[in-house]
């Protein structure tokens, strides 16, 4: 499966640790950005990540910043784009299992790097659930279809 992972300057190490996890369990990880700790806009890397999955050229994205809500706020902008903003592997499981996110975002600022790992193994390893969920998500994907451009 391949990861895209990109990260603002406050997430830069955090990323740069995931990355060799993700490695190491196999995974293909496409790094867009940023490439080192300088200060940088979250929207320059959450945009491009999350065009790349809703067009498939990645299965699902990871982005880190602080706090974790300027990613979260920027990517879900896109159309198909749920990112989810995960403080530990409950919330990524349900994530998953619920809201069918396809980007799992995380804070830096409150996130340290083993309890990333437990939050990325479970959102990578979790399935959607369909049924009542799947209702709600077509719910999103119609207001999508009204109120977002292609």
């Amino acid at each position: 499966m391949k990861i895209g992972i990109g990260a603002d300057h406050r997430g830069f190490f955090l990323k740069e640790e995931l990355k060799k996890f993700l490695e190491k369990n196999n995974f293909q990880v496409k790094d867009f950005g940023t490439f080192s700790d300088e200060s940088f806009d979250y929207p320059d890397v959450a945009f491009p990540l999350g065009e790349a999955v809703k067009k498939r050229k990645i299965a699902k994205g990871i982005l880190i910043c602080g706090s974790g809500l300027g990613m979260s706020i920027a990517a879900n902008k896109i159309k198909g784009i749920r990112a989810a903003l995960c403080l530990n592997k409950e919330m990524a499981k349900m994530a998953r299992n619920h809201n069918d996110a396809n980007i799992l975002v995380l804070a830096a600022n409150f996130t340290p790097l083993k309890k990333a790992k437990e939050i990325v193994a479970t959102f990578l390893k979790e399935k959607f659930e369909g049924g009542r969920h799947l209702r709600r998500i077509n719910k999103i994907k119609k207001y999508e279809n009204l109120t977002l451009s292609q």
